[in-house]
């Protein structure tokens, strides 16, 4: 019997990993294929070679499960944008898509997304349901009474998908003072010695061992003595309680270690991220060539002096680089003291006021990206003097640096944008910023952006 319900959870396993990696190229590639067949009643090689394409582009997917309705529908379409933007260029820049009857392309855009979004609804539904739920679910106890065993505790309960329930809590404590132990809220069950025994005769399928270092002798006796039992045993670092960014688990030949503060942008996600905002870039500067011209001359008129304003600031891993922006105020300060604007600051231009009223004094920093030292979306960059100040003061503060810096962030659209007139107005920033570097996925960029463009014209912060 417990052989068979551990075979229900691996199954159970596999069955989410498989869905959140292939649920987005398989639908998006079969609705292609559908109306490839219904309409030419055939599969020919451009079919095939646009499947590959499409494949490369969207997998593993990065579907998880929305918090509403709304937030399901941004997220599948800002992918979907992406991807179809990505295909359409390099379609059109090599002549390829018009092997493609134009009303396939078009019912094929047209139709994915709701596909995949019916997909997603249907597929969450039935992860949440009870059946499914009471098909896999496992029960858990936990080694050890302290912060990070409740956090463990909490973060089980409050994840439904996850089928686990916790029947309690043991600590290793002598018989004399266990019963001066209380965990509030919570079973404590009994110490470490009347663990086997519980494990045996409830049929615990997980246990986790939240202990300290400082007691792996208790650990190793812990781990002797449920050597006798089936259930699975997993560690939990005692560092987990630490704010981590992008924590993962790697080896290095054979021997396992644990990235506690790592980019999210390694490997496939910063594949991604590159070729996002090369193409976005490119397709941009593109589109805004003549305002680019426009403003330039709009910059020239307004007083003396340079069209470009150029500022050093901290990039990738805390490198200084020189971050473009169209001048709109009298001066151009790069010194060791840098005075940010201020609202009727009288060091900006009337031009240079409409200018950063709309953020249309960014838009230079595309060259930026496409020279591969900033991102369209990620942290912004501070000036370099500034930078020296807030890190002394504000911990954690380098780590935004751990991604390029970008031309909007999720500072930025969450309000934190212009002057920062304290400490504690930088630290809500930096939140924000390391938030990101938590969080990322290419449906947060987009959203971002998106958020971005209806700012402009409404952020009162912006002057």
């Amino acid at each position: 019997m417990r052989f068979q319900q551990q075979l229900s959870f691996n199954k159970a396993l596999n069955f989410h990993t498989l869905i959140k990696i292939l649920i987005d190229p398989v639908l998006m590639i079969a609705t292609l294929l559908f109306f490839a067949v219904y309409y030419e009643d055939k599969l020919t090689s451009q079919y095939v070679v646009l499947s590959i394409m499409l494949f490369a582009l969207s997998f593993p997917g990065s579907w998880q499960k929305a918090s509403s309705f709304y937030e399901e529908i941004a997220n599948t379409i800002g992918q979907w944008i992406v991807v179809v933007g990505i295909l359409l260029f390099f379609g059109y820049a090599t002549n390829y898509l018009n092997q493609y009857p134009q009303q396939i392309v078009l019912l094929w855009v047209l139709v994915t997304p709701v596909v995949l979004i019916s997909a997603h609804l249907l597929v969450s539904k039935y992860l949440t349901s009870q059946y499914f739920i009471e098909s896999v679910k496992r029960t858990a106890v936990i080694i050890g009474v302290n912060e990070l065993s409740h956090q463990l505790h909490d973060r089980i309960n409050s994840s439904a998908e996850l089928a686990i329930q916790v029947k309690g809590f043991f600590d290793v404590v002598s018989e004399n003072s266990f019963s001066q132990l209380q965990v509030t809220g919570n079973q404590l069950i009994g110490s470490v010695t009347q663990l086997p025994s519980y494990v045996k005769l409830n049929k615990i399928d997980l246990i986790y061992i939240a202990l300290p270092p400082s007691l792996h002798e208790e650990i190793l006796t812990v781990l002797d003595d449920l050597k006798d039992t089936t259930a699975s045993i997993y560690f939990v670092p005692n560092f987990f309680i630490a704010d981590l960014i992008q924590a993962r688990i790697d080896d290095i030949d054979g021997m396992p270690v644990v990235a506690v503060c790592e980019t999210p942008f390694s490997g496939f996600n910063g594949i991604v991220k590159k070729v996002s905002d090369l193409v976005l870039a490119s397709i941009i500067l593109c589109l805004i060539s003549p305002i680019l011209i426009l403003l330039s001359i709009g910059v020239k008129l307004s007083s003396p002096g340079p069209v470009l304003f150029m500022q050093r600031r901290y990039g990738l891993d805390g490198h200084e680089i020189v971050v473009y922006k169209f001048r709109s105020m009298t001066v151009t300060e790069d010194g060791e003291k840098v005075t940010q604007a201020k609202v009727n600051d009288k060091r900006v231009t009337k031009f240079g006021k409409f200018i950063r009223k709309t953020s249309l004094d960014e838009l230079p920093q595309f060259i930026n990206v496409l020279q591969g030292r900033m991102s369209i979306v990620g942290p912004r960059p501070h000036a370099v003097s500034h930078n020296e100040i807030y890190r002394k003061v504000i911990k954690g503060y380098m780590v935004r640096h751990k991604v390029k810096p970008g031309i909007t962030g999720w500072a930025q659209v969450n309000g934190f944008r212009g002057e920062t007139e304290s400490v504690d107005s930088m630290k809500s920033r930096i939140e924000y910023d390391l938030d990101y570097l938590k969080k990322w996925s290419l449906s947060l960029d987009i959203k971002i952006i998106l958020k971005t463009v209806l700012l402009v014209f409404r952020d009162s912060k912006a002057y």
